[in-house]
């Protein structure tokens, strides 16, 4: 039995988190507006047969394949969004699921910090992979299950806002993102990516959530 954890499309990837990918990733690099696709499975070892059935039915290029024992993730990307939505179909037929058997997004925790101390913005600077957070400045710390929802999160929020990307963890148990900025435009990244998490629809996801 596979459980489709996440099944998410981005439309137009955003510069700093296309840019963000291409640090990270050890696949191939995407670019600035292409269409995406992140999937999640469980167990993770069926997304290396997914991975070969887009790749030798489609044209899409794949940025990450991330390979555990408990969940697998697959990124392919391209400037054609009609071939990255049918690589998306290919894996639903194979595992004969619909994009409505995915889970649906759920926030475990979420937190905004004003005023950043410029000891707590060096901590955070040298532990991500993106851009940088100074002294002063607001910061955004999201986790979220299943794990791939990060990706769309980071993405939404940068078309929202002039926010800083300053990491993204898509895969695991649970998803994590780090964004910093000024405090209005954090706030409306925040409002963003409560909406495009609302519109993703899935299978029920229930679990405890924590604001502060």
């Amino acid at each position: 039995m596979i459980d489709l954890r996440t099944y998410s499309f981005i439309d137009s990837l955003q510069p700093q988190f296309s840019s963000f990918i291409t640090t990270i990733s050890k696949g191939f690099l995407p670019l600035e507006h292409q269409a995406a696709l992140f999937v999640e499975v469980s167990p993770g070892l069926s997304i290396n047969v997914v991975t070969d059935i887009v790749l030798k039915s489609t044209a899409v290029i794949p940025g990450m394949q991330i390979v555990e024992r408990a969940f697998g993730l697959l990124e392919v990307h391209s400037s054609d969004q009609g071939m990255v939505r049918e690589a998306g179909a290919k894996m639903l037929e194979y595992f004969n699921l619909k994009e409505e058997d995915r889970l649906a997004p759920r926030v475990v925790s979420q937190q905004i910090i004003t005023g950043l101390d410029n000891h707590h913005s060096a901590i955070i600077n040298r532990m991500r992979h993106g851009d940088f957070i100074t002294e002063g400045q607001t910061m955004l710390v999201l986790e979220v299950h299943p794990a791939g929802y990060a990706a769309i999160a980071a993405n939404e929020a940068e078309k929202a806002a002039p926010i800083h990307v300053l990491e993204v963890v898509t895969f695991g148990a649970f998803g994590r993102l780090w964004l910093g900025g000024g405090e209005e435009e954090i706030n409306e990244a925040w409002k963003a990516i409560q909406s495009v998490l609302a519109d993703t629809k899935g299978r029920a996801n229930e679990g405890l959530s924590v604001f502060f």
